[in-house]
Parts: C-alpha cells; structure tokens; sequence
C-alpha cells in the first residue's frame, strides 16, 4: 500500500483532492463507481475532488485512499528541513 504523503511533507484540501483525482483516474476508476463501492454521493467525491471538500470528514477521506491502495499517514514533524524542503527553497 502507498503512502499518499510519500513526496511531501505538507498538503493542504485542495492538494489532497487533486491527488485523490490523479489516483482514480490512473486506476481507471469512475466516480460513480467509488461512489457505490463506498455508499458516498457523488457529489461528495467531487466535491473532495476539486477542493471544496470542507465538509467530508477524514473516515470518508481514509475510506477513498483505501479503496484506491493508498493511506492517510501522520508523522513527527521534524526540526530540520527535509532535502525536498531545501531544493523548493
């Protein structure tokens, strides 16, 4: 199983949705088909999809990562930069 962070230290909602998105599309997936595999609207799905997903909770979030092979990942933040932190610098 992927890590969805494994390129990035932070991400905002709008990033996440962009990556879910990427995800599904590249697994060939329709929104539709999430959706009645998940028993979620659609409207939802787009909605997290395109960043304006204020109001999904993160068990929806997890549930859509899941589905598509990947998950949600929380670690330390650190005192140092990372070496991807000093080369956006």
């Amino acid at each position: 199983m992927s890590n969805i962070f494994y390129k990035r230290d932070k991400m905002d909602l709008k990033e996440l949705g962009l990556e879910i998105k990427k995800y599904r599309k590249e697994s060939s997936i329709s929104q539709s088909k999430i959706c009645d595999d998940l028993k979620i609207s659609r409207a939802t799905l787009s909605s997290l999809e395109n960043g304006r997903g204020v109001d999904v909770g993160i068990k929806k979030v997890m549930q859509i990562l899941d589905y598509l092979g990947y998950e949600f990942c929380i670690k330390q933040k650190s005192l140092f930069p990372t070496l991807e932190d000093l080369r956006n610098e």
